[in-house]
């Protein structure tokens, strides 16, 4: 009989099954076994991915600026240049945890030579996401998280104007295209924690974009620059959007105090997209993001191949396109229901009785 690791166990704070937390535990006992055999880190895979993916982000942005009178070419290229470039965000991710490379040297040489095209200083950013993979799902470490989600009884007792502020940041029509322009050109700059984990490589890695883009300036002038910046800002979205996705869907993991479980938050509060094998190739299998987050020593090189063979006693939970858009309505999370749902019918600043929490009516 098949197990569904990513179901949290039945009950509300302080009235968890014990039984189920261990049978919980049991299961992902057998699951960290099963994804060992998965984190033998190869240099040979790792260096294709590593120089291919290079490969394609120089090609296509050449292609992009020589060919920029040619509508259609440079639209193609551009959309490729920004895979590749969330691609090598993705690869920097891979060796922050150490796991693209064979050796620790190896995957942080690798990380800072791609600081300047990921356009993120790699040990800050190294550091902030091991703070975001020990945070993720819980309700009292929520600063953390690369999206900030308000409970739904937060909400009614907000006032009008940090409700706006909420309603504003969660519009995907303003968090997707806004959030990748802040966070890639601008807090990137300076990121948080930027002081407590190194300024002088910041500052070195800011002075290296500043090399990067002077030089892409004398090869292809204002308007290879122009196309530069615009498909970079594409491939922003594109990691903004897929950073959503990853742990905002309707049945994701929160919780707090002694009835947070890490196992639970890195299995039910991340997602398995299922977007297809050449969406999966472009991403360099990040869509299978439960896995990742469960054991972090998994190359993204293999991650695929880990999902696929999984033994039929482990379920997982695929979210395919349709699904994903669609959880974009999520707002809140329902500390009752134990659910993300929409904005509540009911959003002049009354008080909604228990009944009425669990409403999934968007407003």
């Amino acid at each position: 009989m098949k197990q569904n690791i990513f179901q949290a166990p039945e009950g509300r704070h302080g009235a968890r099954s014990s039984a189920k937390v261990v049978q919980t535990q049991a299961t992902a006992a057998r699951l960290r076994e099963y994804t060992r055999q998965y984190c033998n880190r190869d240099n040979r895979i790792a260096s294709a991915s590593y120089f291919g993916t290079f490969a394609v982000y120089f090609s296509s942005l050449y292609v992009a600026i020589a060919f920029r009178e040619y509508d259609l070419v440079m639209l193609l290229a551009g959309v490729a240049h920004a895979f590749a470039s969330v691609r090598l965000y993705v690869l920097q991710h891979d060796t922050g945890h150490g796991s693209l490379f064979e050796t620790r040297k190896q995957n942080q040489w690798a990380g800072v030579c791609l600081s300047p095209f990921t356009l993120a200083p790699f040990e800050v950013m190294r550091q902030n996401h091991n703070l975001h993979h020990a945070g993720t799902g819980n309700l009292d470490d929520r600063d953390t998280g690369e999206i900030y989600t308000m409970t739904l009884r937060e909400w009614q007792d907000a006032p009008f104007m940090i409700r706006l502020r909420y309603r504003l940041y969660r519009n995907p029509l303003i968090l997707i295209p806004l959030g990748g322009l802040f966070t890639y050109f601008i807090r990137y700059r300076w990121p948080k924690n930027t002081r407590r984990f190194g300024v002088h490589q910041v500052l070195i890695h800011n002075a290296l974009i500043i090399v990067w883009i002077s030089l892409l300036y004398a090869l292809s002038g204002l308007s290879g620059l122009a196309i530069y910046f615009g498909f970079a800002f594409l491939g922003g979205m594109i990691g903004v959007f897929l950073v959503y996705l990853q742990h905002n869907f309707e049945d994701t993991y929160w919780d707090r105090g002694d009835d947070y479980v890490g196992t639970l938050a890195a299995l039910q509060g991340a997602s398995t997209l299922d977007f297809g094998h050449w969406f999966d190739v472009c991403v360099a299998n990040i869509t299978c993001h439960d896995l990742h987050h469960f054991n972090t020593n998994i190359p993204s090189y293999r991650l695929r191949q880990a999902r696929h063979n999984l033994p039929e006693e482990f379920t997982i939970r695929r979210i395919g396109l349709v699904e994903a858009l669609r959880s974009l309505r999520l707002k809140l999370w329902d500390e009752e229901r134990r659910c993300l749902v929409p904005y509540p019918s009911n959003n002049r600043g009354n008080k909604l009785n228990p009944h009425q929490s669990g409403s999934r009516t968007a407003s």
